[in-house]
């Protein structure tokens, strides 16, 4: 688990753990430390890291760092009510990312039943850390998987095309995850597999993550790729210049509204109208089977800055005073404006008979 490239958004060692500092790139790479679960949610706050997968791991093991050289006296339901209250800190650092309270339930779960067992509370915490580093290194087999069903999947559903040009959205690469990534992962297989011909994507404003951090990793890795302006997705899209749009998401619903970075929703819109097919990839984690429809999904707003300053609200400002703002983070793309659900387990289609998602069949299935 060390730091093998520029692009290694978490660089962990136990008892260690660097993050790369994300406002920062692509002009400059730099890594801040973390040493406590407070480190952790002010770097998930302030958008040091960012996307759901790498959220959840950054959160689990500023934990593992901390209880890692703790000098805890108490018993071992203490301990493992330690680590579940601080778990439930992390989660408030970024609510709308169901992977970060996914992580927390099964890893508070976890150490509750550790607990019972056994007889010192360094045992739960030793559990924790084995389980938040099981995390890191299963995030980047299931990104791969990912990119492999998704690219094999494009290919079907676009007749065995020979070249193939795809438009993302935000970052959903090696920097939003522990390696590879989901949404970009899948482009980085097609470009692979010898039929991209070019990957698009947009600045994502307001935090220009696209232009920041996509444009940079494409670039990186040599993948042809275009950077466009938001509000020119329609117009490539009317010129045929795509053939799919490939997104991330931060919590899918059961009946498949997906909650990602706001703009999506404008972007699945112009791909129904022009005919141009949508997919959302995401791990399952991502999914919430507890929330039936989009509309219970809770959408974070982001500081009226990153609309009122420059460089997402780190520049000067750009706004008139006394203009009011008004920036939500996220929006929910309706299921029926997605072609289809790629996950590291296969990819998530409609049914014939009613147009609809039947995800909670499927992750049966798939157990």
């Amino acid at each position: 688990m060390g730091e093998s490239d520029a692009l290694q958004s978490i660089v962990y060692h136990r008892g260690s753990l660097r993050l790369l500092d994300q406002r920062k790139l692509p002009l400059e790479v730099a890594y801040i430390d973390v040493k406590c679960s407070a480190d952790g949610w002010n770097a998930i706050r302030d958008m040091v890291v960012r996307g759901a997968p790498a959220i959840a791991i950054a959160a689990a093991l500023a934990l593992a760092v901390e209880v890692s050289g703790l000098d805890f006296t108490g018993t071992p339901a203490e301990a493992a009510s330690f680590v579940s209250e601080k778990l439930e800190y992390l989660v408030s650092s970024r609510p709308t990312a169901v992977n970060l309270s996914d992580a927390a339930t099964k890893l508070q779960n976890l150490v509750s039943r550790a607990a019972e067992t056994e007889k010192d509370a360094k045992a739960i915490f030793q559990v924790y850390i084995d389980a938040a580093e099981t995390m890191l290194v299963d995030d980047v087999a299931d990104n791969k998987a990912i990119s492999s069903h998704g690219a094999e999947f494009l290919k079907q559903k676009l007749g065995n095309a020979k070249h193939i040009s795809v438009l993302t959205h935000c970052n959903t690469g090696s920097l939003a995850t522990a390696g590879y990534g989901t949404a970009l992962g899948v482009i980085r297989a097609l470009h692979s597999g010898g039929i991209l011909e070019k990957a698009f994507c947009t600045e994502t404003r307001p935090f220009n993550q696209g232009s920041r951090l996509t444009a940079f990793e494409l670039v990186h890795d040599k993948i042809p790729a275009t950077l466009i302006a938001d509000s020119a997705a329609a117009a490539l899209m009317k010129n045929g210049c795509v053939q799919a749009v490939i997104v991330g998401a931060d919590r899918i619903a059961a009946n498949g509204d997906t909650a990602n970075k706001i703009g999506t929703y404008n972007l699945a819109i112009s791909a129904k109208h022009h005919g141009v097919q949508f997919y959302v990839a995401a791990p399952v984690t991502s999914i919430d089977l507890s929330l039936p429809s989009g509309e219970e999904i809770v959408i974070e707003e982001r500081s009226p800055k990153e609309l009122l300053n420059s460089e997402g609200g780190l520049g000067k400002q750009v706004a008139a005073s006394g203009i009011s703002v008004w920036n939500p983070a996220f929006d929910v793309t309706p299921a029926n404006l997605i072609t289809a659900i790629i996950t590291e387990k296969g990819v998530i289609t409609k049914s014939d008979a009613d147009e609809t998602f039947n995800i909670k069949d499927f992750i049966q299935s798939a157990k």
